[in-house]
């Protein structure tokens, strides 16, 4: 049994303690909202582990399909717009266009590999944020869209949901806590389904013999920019649909400012932390980063201010001041001690080992003369 095995156990149980969570007595509603976004972040990174992980295409503009499918969903449902569509129109709809879009803007660039594909992918997710924050007759400018509060379905009425609200504050609407909170779990559990059954499929062990070696995947009958836009498309499309829940989550898209470069580092770190083509692993690396990001953070800096540690607001003395630095030392921390990740994938594993570390473990012949 290797090591991994017991941390299985272990995801499995934290999956139960999420499900379960809104319904254990004194649970904090605040907190179980808090939760919402790092499940939209979760999904997001899976698509990108996609493109990165089991491809191995870095892209650096993975918070742009984020931002599209934001948009078409805001766009598709305020009332500054006459469509007016249910939710789950919205998510399909930003989930399709986000791909569209991916597969459309990456096919002029099938030739570039490496560095140059890295660049011509930020410069993509730059010209997407100019253009959010330019086209003000669409997107609002800089506000963003708001309120993002679609029915739940087309055609239909959204349910009274007054006869099971609780004292521990949950909602009356289907957007509120906790209902859209299992609607996100929910989708984050398909999406981790239907990932495993792909990277299994012969589509995914396709993309990871192009990541492995692409001038031999060639050789072997493999037609490379057929293998990298279904990558591209696979890993937008759950970018797009990360970003229509996040909108909803947040009945706004906010402004151009949460889709720009630093969310997509983040979401790269989150996975090279986890582990290059792990689906756990990216779990672990989203709910550890971002995690500490979004929920602990906050909450030390309050700690702070109740204290009067910090009565005149320096910004070094907040926790939120340092959270760059602490990104940044954790990867340096990671590259040194385990550059495969915290929980990586068995094939990434076995790549990194020294070369002579399985020769070393096997027992040695004795030798006979001649």
């Amino acid at each position: 049994m290797t090591w991994t095995a017991p941390f299985r156990y272990w995801l499995l149980a934290v999956l139960v303690l999420v499900v379960a969570y809104p319904l254990i007595p004194g649970s904090n509603p605040i907190l179980g909202q808090q939760l919402v976004p790092l499940v939209c972040y979760a999904i997001l990174a899976l698509g990108l582990n996609v493109v990165v992980g089991y491809t191995g295409l870095l892209h650096l503009g993975i918070a742009a399909f984020f931002g599209i499918g934001a948009y078409v969903t805001g766009i598709l449902t305020v009332p500054m717009f006459p469509f007016q569509q249910s939710f789950l129109v919205a998510v399909i709809a930003s989930t399709v266009i986000a791909s569209a879009v991916g597969v459309v803007t990456t096919a002029p660039t099938l030739r570039l590999r490496g560095d140059y594909l890295a660049l011509v992918t930020l410069g993509f997710g730059l010209i997407t944020t100019f253009a959010i924050r330019n086209l003000d007759n669409i997107t609002d400018g800089t506000k963003g869209l708001n309120p993002v509060s679609p029915n739940l379905l087309p055609w239909v009425d959204d349910p009274d949901l007054t006869k099971f609200d609780r004292p521990t504050g949950w909602a009356a609407t289907w957007r509120g806590y906790p209902y859209f909170y299992y609607i996100c779990v929910g989708l984050l559990v398909l999406v981790m389904w239907l990932l495993r059954n792909l990277e299994r499929s012969r589509l995914g062990r396709n993309w990871v013999a192009l990541r492995e070696d692409e001038l031999a995947a060639t050789c072997m009958g493999l037609n490379p920019a057929r293998l990298k836009l279904s990558a591209i498309a696979a890993g937008a499309a759950l970018a797009g649909l990360a970003g229509a829940l996040y909108a909803v989550s947040q009945r706004t898209t906010a402004g151009p400012q949460a889709y720009d470069f630093n969310r997509s580092m983040i979401t790269l770190c989150c996975v090279i932390l986890g582990g290059l083509g792990s689906r756990p692993g990216v779990l672990v690396g989203v709910f550890l980063l971002l995690g500490y990001d979004t929920i602990l953070t906050p909450y030390l800096d309050n700690q702070i201010q109740l204290l009067q540690i910090n009565p005149n607001g320096k910004s070094y003395l907040k926790v939120s001041g340092w959270r760059l630095f602490v990104f940044g030392l954790a990867l340096i921390v990671m590259m040194r001690f385990r550059p495969a990740g915290l929980l990586p994938a068995w094939r990434v594993r076995h790549e990194l080992q020294p070369a002579n570390a399985n020769e070393s473990a096997k027992p040695v012949e004795p030798t006979t003369g001649a």
